[in-house]
């Protein structure tokens, strides 16, 4: 369902937006909001939490890379619609209850569609050599045409 109102979507939004996600904004074009949920440690290798984006915000492109066994992304949408898109496939419409797994070395960017807000728990797989690199932002051009494609 979408959301355009901040108030209807912070009831809907069971996890909460958080704290602005200052620290990544280079790599957002809009705002978005960070909800840490379990944050990783010696016992618990993953790193879960609440992302919150406000209508028409993405993230660079990026590839979440590893040498070995790991480094993939879950997206479990828990409220409001966006999109996921991976480098030369059709984009995926994020929607509540959309799970969507990320392989490891794939370049992708996902966000809030322009007339929702959108959240989603992001469950990072820790393995061998795992990062994420950022690389450019997705173009308006890019974006729009999200609009008549699926």
């Amino acid at each position: 369902m979408k959301y355009l109102s901040k108030e209807e979507f912070d009831r809907v939004n069971m996890f909460g937006a958080g704290q602005p996600n200052n620290d990544f904004s280079q790599y957002f074009k809009g705002a978005s909001f960070l909800s840490p949920m379990v944050l990783p440690n010696e016992e618990m290798p993953l790193f879960i939490s609440n992302v919150t984006f406000e209508p028409g915000c993405r993230n660079c492109w990026h590839i979440h890379t590893s040498d070995g066994t790991g480094g993939q992304q879950i997206l479990i949408c828990t409220a409001g619609e966006g999109w996921y898109v991976e480098e030369g496939k059709t984009p995926v419409e994020l929607k509540e209850g959309v799970t969507v797994v990320i392989p490891a070395n794939v370049r992708h960017w996902h966000g809030a569609k322009k007339d929702s807000w959108f959240s989603h728990i992001s469950i990072a797989a820790p393995g061998v050599h795992t990062d994420t690199v950022w690389l450019d932002h997705v173009t308006d051009e890019e974006y729009e045409k999200l609009d008549s494609c699926c």
